[in-house]
């Protein structure tokens, strides 16, 4: 240890001795510590010229600045470095991978789990805003509370018709008589604009459920009206008949099917 420390204390004084210029020398000194000498030091980069006097551009040094380099620390015995060593590079043991413990597959399928886990948690934040903003966008309970109206049957006599509101337009509901469904079937289906025959308009022969809007510009028909006594629209002459099927006027299709079920003596519309 004394023998350590005497070496360190020559290195040490013979580099105060060449930064002062008492020595003329050209090239670079380089100094490093060793844990054996208990101390702690960078490596050093000195530029030795032969007096302090000699100008900049004529000193020994390496193309870049010794600012630009970089310092690693070490507790390595201060000892001369040979001529033109770089004493700026780590210790590769300490800043390379240990190949005795290192495996190429096992690190690439550490990342490929990661990328796979944050992947996943991912996926579950996306379905989960969705889910929401699409839950947010949805009607509300008394919106839906309106989305289906109920009529019972019991409450409409033969041959007569009830206007109802159904998302607020109107819906005409119609009891038909045994007169109304045999008019309604005799009609030539080839004679019509608009070509459907009565049975694809009524679950049940005696009850016809139909929107009560023109298809020609949205206004509302009167009921036992018209030439074929069904629906005439005053606004613009459409003429429809105990089907509501477009007979004469300007509308080109038939009176709206609405989405409805007969269910134990009521209507459910919606």
């Amino acid at each position: 240890m004394l023998a350590n420390k005497t070496k360190v204390s020559a290195a040490a004084a013979h580099l105060g001795r060449a930064s002062a210029g008492a020595v003329s020398l050209s090239g670079n000194f380089r100094a490093s510590v060793s844990p054996l000498a208990g101390v702690s030091l960078k490596t050093a980069y000195v530029g030795l010229c032969a007096s302090p006097s000699q100008p900049r551009s004529q000193l020994n040094t390496p193309p870049f600045s010794p600012s630009q380099k970089r310092r690693y620390a070490t507790k390595a015995p201060l000892s001369v470095l040979e001529d033109g060593a770089d004493s700026t590079a780590p210790p590769a043991n300490k800043y390379l991978k240990n190949s005795a413990n290192y495996s190429d597959a096992g690190s690439r399928n550490l990342a490929y789990g990661l990328i796979g886990a944050f992947g996943v948690v991912q996926a579950v934040a996306v379905k989960n805003i969705a889910v929401d903003l699409v839950s947010s966008l949805a009607a509300s309970a008394d919106v839906l509370a309106l989305a289906k109206i109920e009529v019972n049957q019991a409450d409409i006599p033969e041959g007569k018709n009830v206007v109802l509101k159904w998302r607020g337009k109107p819906v005409f509901i119609r009891h038909r008589t045994a007169a109304d469904i045999a008019e309604a079937n005799s009609v030539d289906i080839a004679s019509l604009r608009h070509k459907e025959a009565d049975v694809e308009r009524v679950k049940e022969p005696e009850w016809l459920v139909m929107m009560g809007v023109c298809t020609h510009l949205g206004c509302v028909p009167i009921g036992d009206a018209g030439d074929y006594n069904g629906w005439f629209c005053p606004c613009h002459g459409s003429h429809y008949d105990i089907s509501g099927r477009i007979r004469k006027g300007p509308a080109p299709l038939n009176l709206e099917i609405p989405p409805y079920e007969l269910v134990e003596g009521r209507i459910v519309i919606g």
